[in-house]
């Protein structure tokens, strides 16, 4: 294949957005945000709306780590099922959990609206049985969402051919879905920020951090000092070097980008997200120009050079899947690229501060296939933190869950 391999889509579509100058002076603020990605941007924006003083830094530019690897669907299902979830922490926090998750999509939608030309749509989402053998699951899932009143519509065999065109035993339909272009949506929002007063800094390295009875110093591999009352560290699965007990296993997904295909071929396909039962599964959607987005081919691979040696092998696999499902689609990959990510035991993000370093360092550590949807809602959870208000979501995000 002649594929143009190695970047992720989006940063060669939009080019480098924003570039922030090096931190290259002292200087204390209410919090430091170490990440300057679509959680660190959406934290941000929280903190920032309700009036603290804050500095985010990045050790590379702005929104180009996972973020700019993202895929971006933007659904309230995740990856753990919401009848596993239940077995686990019990109907109540599982349905808390979805239902955030739900209102998340219009919470991204607003952020949207805000800032403006993200390429934000709202979508359908189709979650597809990918054998015979998943109807059970699916059905058991369907019981689960209805019964906590989640937005869900079951399509039967030949409903999911007629309005489809896709022999699958079943699907599960939701209308709360979205899609949004994620590196330009970081950019323009930091934009937004720095105009707001927030100081951005890229290209800004912490090597050392201590906390303190009041107080949090961190300090970058040149010498300056940032002071904080706290510091949140939101760089995607590179957070987890700052503590000593693993709490997430890194991952890595492939995918690619077609041609544009056109608006009217795609049909159904420009409003829907397509994802199925199957461990690993694809996941498919559209782009703003009408081209076809395609993901998957999960492996345990956190190595980049080995992540970004198998890109064109899977991208192969990803194509064969793809053109068995839409066999009447013009399908040329013009684009792939690979990119690494975390993952949970029970597929929740953490939120908010570790034993290890004590309560004026807070993690943002938004894992997980709803990475940019956890996100959302992250950055109120750690407000109510700061302030020492309640949030019915610091308990079932904490680290302390697994104790």
């Amino acid at each position: 294949m002649d594929l143009k391999s190695g970047y992720p889509f989006w940063a060669i579509k939009n080019g480098l957005m924003s570039a922030f100058p090096r931190l290259e002076s002292d200087c204390t603020c209410d919090v430091l945000i170490v990440g300057a990605g679509i959680t660190g941007a959406l934290i941000a924006r929280s903190l920032c709306n309700d009036g603290l003083d804050v500095v985010v830094v990045d050790e590379r530019d702005v929104a180009w780590g996972s973020t700019a690897a993202s895929t971006a669907l933007l659904q309230y299902e995740i990856d753990t099922p919401l009848v596993d979830l239940a077995k686990r922490y019990g109907m109540e926090t599982a349905s808390l959990v979805y239902r955030s998750c739900a209102d998340a999509i219009s919470m991204l939608k607003g952020v949207a609206s805000e800032i403006g030309d993200v390429d934000f749509a709202m979508k359908q989402s189709l979650y597809l049985a990918s054998s015979r053998f998943h109807e059970r699951r699916l059905s058991d899932e369907f019981a689960a969402r209805r019964q906590c009143r989640l937005p869900v519509q079951w399509l039967a065999r030949g409903d999911v051919d007629d309005r489809f065109g896709i022999k699958s035993p079943c699907a599960l339909l939701t209308r709360v879905a979205a899609q949004v272009d994620p590196y330009r949506m970081t950019s323009r929002l930091l934009d937004s920020l720095a105009s707001r007063g927030v100081r951005i800094f890229d290209r800004t390295h912490i090597e050392w951090v201590q906390s303190r009875t009041r107080s949090v110093v961190a300090k970058t591999d040149s010498g300056v000092s940032v002071r904080a009352k706290h510091l949140v560290f939101a760089a995607g699965y590179a957070s987890q070097k700052w503590l000593s007990a693993s709490v997430a296993k890194n991952r890595s997904s492939y995918a690619f980008v077609t041609d544009p295909i056109g608006a009217k071929k795609l049909g159904t396909w420009s409003k829907t997200l397509l994802w199925e039962s199957a461990r690993p599964y694809i996941y498919v959607r559209s782009t703003a120009d009408a081209r076809l987005l395609v993901g998957g081919e999960d492996d345990a691979i956190d190595i980049p050079a080995r992540r970004d040696a198998r890109v064109e092998k899977k991208v192969g696999t990803l194509m064969k899947r793809t053109r068995k499902l839409f066999p009447e689609l013009p399908l040329l990959p013009t684009f792939s690229w690979g990119g690494t990510f975390a993952e949970t035991p029970d597929g929740l993000p953490y939120f908010g501060p570790h034993a290890e370093w004590g309560p004026r360092v807070l993690f943002a550590m938004a894992y997980g296939g709803n990475g940019i949807t956890y996100s959302a809602l992250g950055g109120d959870i750690l407000l109510a933190m700061i302030k020492g208000n309640a949030h019915p979501l610091i308990e079932p995000f904490a680290f302390e869950r697994f104790a």
